[in-house]
Formats: structure tokens, C-alpha cells, sequence
């Protein structure tokens, strides 16, 4: 198949995605207490807990999913994880109480893996010259169903009641299943592709590669800062709302403004960074980001937060795009779906301890203090690719 075929394909995959996780997730603190009858004073903890479990889950099968992928195939995963995650959703649309609701979300992380799968069939088709644009459209796209996702879950939620909102999710997930398994194809091999080594076949050979294991772990803290705050951001927005009416409307419409950013950023950040250097890239997108979140909790009003929610959108969306096109030109193609199931294992530990994260600071110090925490850390991360990357230039060849 022809590369920009495969890459508008991807591209609707992606869309479809990213709006039916982010028409549900966003809304699962007013899902638990109006739909099931979670207290106030406990919706903290159990957003927590509902958020966490699926990251945890995840991030133990991911990387077992990448491995099978590149034994069986990444189109075959990426039909796997699609089926399974649009069942999860049926199910979430029907459970009862909060327990019931955890035990879904526990299933959503073990059928998770299908973004991995999207990038690493992506970074097979795609010229190495367009690798960056390639993954800044995807990255603009999985934030653009940030925009679409959170203002369809408001108005499906206002108008038909948030259970409606899981069936939405679940029927694009299904349509992404009929994809994968009538149109879009195994992706080939490079010609001069080699077998893999010995020491390439241990699950512990790219962990032992120090770029691809940095990059990793930057990975996970930059998604923790991602995730710190969604447990309770809802709760923030409605505070600084006081009594507006249609808080999940206009909760969705605040959501949707750091996806509208990120989706016209994000394909620049890629161009930005296939001309200049993928580290520059990466590192002004979290500084610039780190100190936009730093300031987020200062106003005290809906306005000011929303247009700043648009600012962290815009630079938040470099940081993804830099950190997959580096990770996909150290990596051989035959462990392109290992090394993206890794790097997703490593984005989930992150996505499971920054609500839990957010949550205590949130419970213990108050929600404004949740801001500079998550600010400090990507400006510390921005700093430390800064060092190793740019003036050690050396190591960006390790």
C-alpha cells in the first residue's frame, strides 16, 4: 500500500480513537457521581483508582501484545485491541456502581494496545523523510479527537445522558476493527531488513539500548504530567465556574481548547523537528509547556484558565511527535512493535501514577498546587534533555 494511503487510514483509525476514550474520560468524575452514586467527598479516590488500574494493567501487557505483533503481526494486534476495546465500552456504558466500573477499566488495560500498533505500522510505510510530519499528523490527529471527543461527550451527555456516551465509543472502535480487517495491510518490511541477532531476540535487548531507555523514561514522567491532572479537572473547571449551568458542556469546551491546539501544532512541531533536530524540538515543547502549566493555577476565574488551556495545548503537543520519531530511527524494523508496546508500557506507568498523583496533592495540598507540580517536572525534563541531548551531543548517538 502507498504510504500516504496507509498514513490518511491511520489518520481516521487515530481520529476515531482518541474521540471515544476522550468523550468518556474526561467525564468519569461526574459519571460517578450522578450515574453511580459515588459521594462528593470520596469521587477524588475512586476517579483515582478508575483511571490508574487500566494504566497499571496495560503497561504489564503492552509490551507482551508488541513482542506478538512482531511474531504474528501489527495488523493482527491492532485488530485485537480494537475489538476488545469497543466491547469494554458496551460494558461501561451498563455497569452499576463504582466497583463494577473499576473491573471495566481493569479489562480496558488488558485490551489496550492499539495506538502502539497504529504507530509502529505507521513508521514501517513512511519514507524516512517524512517520518516526523508522518507522526506529528498522527499526534495532531490523536489530539484533535481530543477536541471532538470532549464537546461530543458534553452535548451527548446534556442531551441523551452520559451512559450514551460508551455506546458512541464503543460503535468507533468497531468501525476501527472493520478497518483493520478489511483495508488496511500488513505493513512490509524493509528490503535490506536483517534477522534478528541473538541478543536482538531477548525481551530485554531495547531496554539495554541507553537512548531507547531514556527516551523512555522521559516518555513516562511527560505523560504523568499529562494524566496528573484528569482526575480532578472537571472538579476545577466547576469551581472556577461557580454556578454556570451545563458544567459537563462547558467542562468539554475547556477540554476541547487544548486539543484544538494541539492538533494545529502538532504537525508543525513534527516539521520542526525533521529540520532542526527532534532533541530542540522536544526540549523547547516542554519548556515552553512547563512554564504555561506553572501559571494555570493562578486565575481565578473560567476565562483566563481556558485561554492558558490552549497555550499548554500548543506546546504540550511537541513533546510526543519528537520523543516517537527519535525511538523509531534507533529501533530495528523487525522490533518496531516491541519497542512502541514498551514505550506504551512506559506511557501507562506514567498515565497510573499521575492521577494517583494528582489525586493526593489534589485531596492533601488543594487542586491549585497541582499545576506548579506538574510545570516542575517538565521543566526539570526539558533541562535534563537539554544537557544530554543538545550540549552532549554525543550522546544523542548512543
Amino acid at each position: 500500500m502507498n504510504w500516504k494511503v496507509v498514513l490518511g487510514l491511520l489518520t481516521c483509525n487515530v481520529l476515531f480513537m482518541s474521540a471515544s476514550y476522550t468523550m468518556l474520560i474526561p467525564f468519569l468524575p461526574l459519571y460517578l457521581t450522578s450515574e453511580l452514586g459515588v459521594a462528593d467527598a470520596d469521587v477524588n479516590l475512586w476517579a483515582g483508582t478508575a483511571f490508574s488500574v487500566t494504566f497499571l494493567i496495560s503497561a504489564v501487557m503492552a509490551p507482551i501484545w508488541g513482542r506478538i505483533a512482531d511474531r504474528r503481526g501489527k495488523r493482527l494486534m491492532a485488530m485485537r485491541a480494537s475489538l476488545l476495546i469497543s466491547i469494554s465500552y458496551f460494558f461501561g456504558g451498563i455497569v452499576t456502581s463504582p466497583e463494577q466500573l473499576v473491573l471495566v477499566r481493569l479489562f480496558q488495560g488488558f485490551a489496550a494496545g492499539l495506538w502502539p500498533m497504529d504507530l509502529a505500522i505507521m513508521t514501517l510505510y513512511a519514507p524516512r523523510e517524512r517520518l516526523g510530519v508522518s507522526l506529528g499528523i498522527m499526534q495532531g490527529t490523536l489530539t484533535a479527537g481530543g477536541v471532538v471527543g470532549p464537546l461530543l461527550g458534553g452535548v451527548l451527555a446534556e442531551a441523551f445522558g452520559m451512559r450514551t456516551s460508551f455506546y458512541i465509543g464503543g460503535l468507533a472502535l468497531f468501525i476501527n476493527f472493520l478497518a483493520f480487517t478489511f483495508i488496511i495491510k500488513e505493513p512490509p518490511m524493509p528490503a535490506d531488513t536483517e534477522p534478528l541477532s541473538k541478543e536482538e531476540q531477548s525481551p530485554w535487548h531495547l531496554w539495554h539500548i541507553p537512548i531507547l531507555r531514556t527516551m523512555m523514561i522521559v516518555s513516562t514522567l511527560a505523560q504523568m504530567v499529562t494524566f496528573i491532572l484528569m482526575p480532578v479537572i472537571t472538579t476545577y473547571i466547576k469551581y472556577l465556574a461557580g454556578a454556570m449551568e451545563n458544567i459537563v458542556l462547558a467542562a468539554g469546551v475547556v477540554f476541547s481548547l487544548g486539543g484544538i491546539a494541539g492538533a494545529i501544532a502538532a504537525p508543525l512541531w513534527g516539521l520542526f523537528g525533521t529540520r532542526r533536530s527532534y532533541f530542540i524540538s522536544m526540549c523547547l515543547a516542554m519548556s515552553l509547556a512547563g512554564t504555561m502549566l506553572s501559571l494555570q493555577g493562578i486565575p481565578e476565574t473560567l476565562m483566563p484558565f481556558a485561554a492558558m488551556q490552549f497555550g499548554v495545548g500548543l506546546f504540550m503537543a511537541g513533546v510526543q511527535p519528537s520523543l516517537n520519531a527519535v525511538i523509531a530511527q534507533h529501533t530495528p524494523a523487525r522490533l518496531k512493535g516491541s519497542v512502541f508496546g514498551m514505550l506504551f508500557a512506559a506511557q501507562q506507568v506514567g498515565g497510573f501514577t499521575g492521577p494517583l498523583l494528582g489525586g493526593v496533592v489534589a485531596t492533601y495540598l488543594g487542586m491549585h498546587y497541582l499545576f506548579p507540580t506538574a510545570g516542575s517536572i517538565l521543566l526539570m525534563l526539558a533541562l535534563f534533555v537539554w544537557w544530554r541531548y543538545i550540549m552532549n551531543r554525543h550522546a544523542a548517538t548512543e
